[in-house]
């Protein structure tokens, strides 16, 4: 949906990532966001000079505002009602699917950004930043994660303590458990007042003591094909962090049998349980894994090499919005658990994104098996794209569903 978004008298249209999704209502920012940029105009906190650190935005609302037009050829003919376009501002994102709505919504609204940086969960915060703007992440762990980096860089004196750290979200979403891991792990917490339904809260770096972040966490997952037990990392944003989720559990006891030299991808692979097993029955294999979050690529990758070193030549790990750019009538088999979610919002138009890709990338005869919750009637999406679907096993939760192109 390309939706207007208002902010400091400013107007600008911003869509939401991936442009091809099908539900349409959905818009690229929230109350939040506007709660903080007017916040920081109002109290005057980013300077021309200042260093910025947003965090978690999810399609660039907060980095647009730091940009100028590209017909203000100069300094003095910015608007006023921009925020400064001389501030070096670092954008940190797990999503990739994000970092390219904010490079989309840059473009469209024909702005600079000469001075916009944009970093994954996993890269190093950079030195000196004035002013941290922070999305609070729907993943408690990532939030945890990240609280731990920048107390860090506190400590290391990566960042300064007298830096200014505004957090922003629904006032729904903040809880009181929410607001102990900020004093947990940051120091003195406050809020505001709600506006529009979002709030903002506020920390001071007092808290002294520094926490190891206990992320990946590393645990054991039994392999019945090759009779040992495999190590499985999951960095903080990586769902089922600490043990085989039911739904995974599921879909494994229900895999195909894989013919030799078979070409597969794991599609939104998370830590890469799914292609790890089907290598380890089928170490002819060659698998793809693909998923948007740089947490779960780092930890696919990691699991690969550490379980099966001597195949790992035979794997290949992508940062993607779904199979964007993946040869078409490429690969034999394409296994799948969709999400039902973007962010905060429930939707089915990523199931639908996938579903599709994987039509086209599949060979002739080739085959889409997925599992997903009873209630989400995928079997009606499969037989549209398909025009077929079977039933391979389902319990009270779960089914597992297949459709051959």
């Amino acid at each position: 949906m390309l939706s207007p978004f208002f902010v400091n008298d400013k107007q600008l249209k911003l869509s939401r990532f991936p442009l091809a999704q099908v539900n349409r209502s959905l818009q690229a920012w929230d109350a939040s966001d506007e709660y903080l940029l007017n916040y920081i105009k109002e109290k005057k906190l980013v300077g021309d000079n200042a260093k910025v650190l947003i965090f978690n935005d999810a399609f660039g609302a907060l980095t647009t505002s730091f940009c100028s037009p590209v017909t203000a050829d100069l300094p003095n003919n910015l608007p006023s009602n921009f925020l400064s376009n001389k501030a070096d501002v670092f954008c940190i994102n797990d999503s990739y699917v994000s970092s390219q709505g904010i490079a989309h919504n840059i473009s469209q609204n024909q702005l600079n950004a000469t001075n916009i940086t944009q970093l994954n969960c996993l890269d190093s915060l950079p030195t000196d930043i004035d002013i941290i703007l922070f999305k609070i992440p729907k993943s408690k762990s990532l939030l945890i994660a990240q609280l731990i980096q920048i107390k860090k860089s506190i400590e290391q004196q990566a960042l300064d303590k007298n830096t200014v750290f505004i957090a922003g979200d629904r006032a729904k979403d903040i809880h009181r458990s929410t607001l102990t891991l900020f004093e947990k792990y940051l120091g003195t917490t406050t809020t505001s007042l709600a506006v529009k339904k979002a709030r903002l809260v506020f920390c001071q770096f007092d808290q002294k003591q520094t926490h190891n972040s206990p992320f990946p966490t590393v645990w054991t997952l039994a392999n019945k094909t090759l009779n040992c037990d495999f190590s499985m990392s999951n960095h903080a944003n990586v769902y089922a962090r600490e043990k085989l989720d039911i739904g995974a559990r599921y879909f494994i006891e229900n895999l195909p049998k894989v013919k030799p030299n078979s070409q597969v991808i794991d599609l939104g692979c998370g830590n890469g349980v799914i292609g790890l097993t089907i290598l380890a029955n089928q170490p002819t294999a060659s698998i793809q894994f693909v998923d948007e979050s740089h947490m779960a690529i780092t930890s696919a990758q990691l699991n690969i090499e550490t379980n099966l070193p001597a195949l790992a030549t035979q794997c290949q790990f992508h940062l993607n919005d779904c199979l964007t750019n993946i040869e078409s009538n490429s690969v034999d088999l394409i296994l799948c658990n969709p999400p039902f979610h973007q962010q905060t919002a429930t939707t089915d138009h990523i199931a639908w994104q996938m579903f599709k890709d994987s039509y086209r990338v599949l060979k002739k005869g080739g085959e889409l098996r997925i599992i997903g919750n009873r209630q989400l009637a995928y079997h009606i999406k499969l037989k549209r794209i398909f025009g077929n679907e079977k039933l391979i096993a389902s319990n009270e939760k779960f089914v597992t569903q297949s459709a051959i192109k």
